[in-house]
């Protein structure tokens, strides 16, 4: 397995834990058509950027899309973001395949209500990360 197709699996496997999913709140990859829009979410994308330690290594940043209902202020967009918080900051995700991904301190920016649903609101939530691995 290549680093980004590594990369990919270690940080959806955050998401299919068990600690996870038993936070109740739907998460999904970017690019996935999602049906049920009246409801909060979380759209989660990995955007390498950058060089990492060695040739089997990258740089990037996690990033998790809260949407949310509209009309009730940021409260529920920094629970979830707190929620995002517990499972990633400072974490270290390792693999059987010897790759190490190294997660950061997130931050939190309000993007106020979504141009596609505005009956959501949306933050975004970003974490850096070092993801390296052995051949």
């Amino acid at each position: 397995m290549t680093k980004f197709a590594r990369l990919q699996t270690d940080v959806f496997s955050i998401f299919a834990s068990n600690l996870w999913t038993a936070e109740g709140i739907k998460t999904y990859p970017q690019n996935t058509v999602i049906i049920d829009k009246l409801n909060e979410f979380v759209r989660v994308s990995v955007v390498s950027s950058g060089e990492g330690l060695n040739k089997n290594s990258v740089s990037g940043l996690i990033i998790a899309e809260i949407f949310y209902p509209a009309g009730n202020g940021p409260s529920r967009g920094a629970a979830i973001a707190d929620k995002l918080d517990k499972h990633l900051s400072q974490k270290s995700i390792s693999t059987t395949s010897g790759a190490t991904t190294q997660l950061f301190v997130s931050s939190l920016v309000y993007n106020g209500v979504d141009r596609d649903n505005p009956s959501l609101v949306k933050s975004t939530f970003s974490i850096p990360f070092l993801h390296f691995g052995v051949q």
